[in-house]
């Protein structure tokens, strides 16, 4: 008899496990809870979120509650009687209401090694450390923020080409393929959850807006790691100075250079790059875009965008 699973997720990570759940005799998906439509694009017309969509084709029931505590849907769920709630990426805190409905526990996929990097964007946090490698984490939930058990883990190295979208969509892989095999040896009891060890936890926010923004004072590899952590959302930007106005230049890719100059003075506009001089060393900007304009090479850029030898990038437009 195949396992009862509530699926609980809203981001575009959780669409290859759910996938991969819908594609498994050994699961059935009774049901698939996701946030609410919200206003998208320019003319703010309702979304519904890509966990919506695969369960509507695969015809599969879906509950949209605005708040995840409200008893009505926790009731709802109840009826399922499901062995396992599976949740990754589903934007809302659990309580022990929910979390003791499952035969088997409510089960979380977490894009990181926990207990390092507990919280809302581990992705981008192991690009900004300059980390070598991370990993998907299984585990058992509880009502702490990714405090729970650990049922199984894989580690990924992490590519020196990679961004937060290379890695996002590698790690959600990752993650599909190790749910399953966790899910099926835990009810069977071929495995246990196991502590955290709560003295090596590291806690990571939420990612705004502002955080992309440049620094040219710091050293080169801090500001790539960056540009690598940021990219695609919310962009990695720094401003052009121009007699008139600063004008905002979005940076999507560099390169870490062995060269010197004042921080964030233009050093080299060629074909090959925009050469900018940092606190350490100097970052070679091979993709990026103005504010309205599209993402281009550097040497594509430069042909309708001049950059001069000795113009200054600022951190602020002001």
């Amino acid at each position: 008899m195949p396992l009862r699973v509530i699926f609980m997720g809203t981001a575009e990570l959780a669409c290859a496990s759910l996938q991969a759940l819908l594609s498994s005799p050994e699961f059935a998906v009774q049901a698939v809870v996701t946030q609410p439509d919200r206003p998208k694009g320019r003319d703010l017309k309702l979304q519904p979120p890509e966990m919506k969509k695969l369960a509507l084709a695969a015809n599969i029931p879906v509950l949209q509650p605005e708040r995840a505590r409200e008893p009505q849907f926790i009731e709802e769920l109840k009826q399922f009687a499901p062995d396992y709630i599976v949740v990754i990426a589903y934007g809302q805190i659990l309580p022990r209401a929910i979390l003791d409905i499952p035969k088997f526990g409510c089960v979380n996929v977490h894009t990181s090694l926990l207990p390092r990097y507990r919280g809302a964007a581990p992705i981008q946090a192991a690009l900004l450390n300059g980390d070598p490698e991370t990993g998907v984490t299984v585990m058992q939930m509880d009502e702490g923020l990714d405090t729970g058990p650990i049922i199984r883990q894989r580690t990924i190295r992490i590519e020196s080409a990679d961004d937060a979208a290379t890695l996002h969509d590698k790690l959600a892989i990752v993650g599909a393929e190790i749910l399953l095999p966790a899910l099926i040896d835990f009810a069977a009891g071929n495995i246990q959850g196991y502590p955290q060890n709560h003295a090596e936890a590291t806690h990571v926010k939420k990612i705004k807006k502002e955080d992309g923004q440049l620094d040219w004072t710091q050293p080169a590899q801090v500001l790539q790691n960056r540009i690598r952590a940021f990219t695609p959302w919310p962009g990695a930007f720094t401003f052009q100075k121009t007699p008139d106005k600063a004008r905002l230049l979005k940076i999507w890719r560099a390169e870490v250079m062995s060269a010197q100059g004042q921080a964030g003075t233009v050093l080299a506009a060629d074909n090959s790059g925009v050469v900018v001089g940092c606190g350490e060393n100097a970052l070679r900007i091979l993709r990026l875009q103005r504010e309205g304009g599209r993402q281009m090479s550097a040497a594509e850029f430069l042909q309708g965008n001049p950059i001069r030898v000795g113009e200054q990038l600022v951190t602020s437009h002001s």
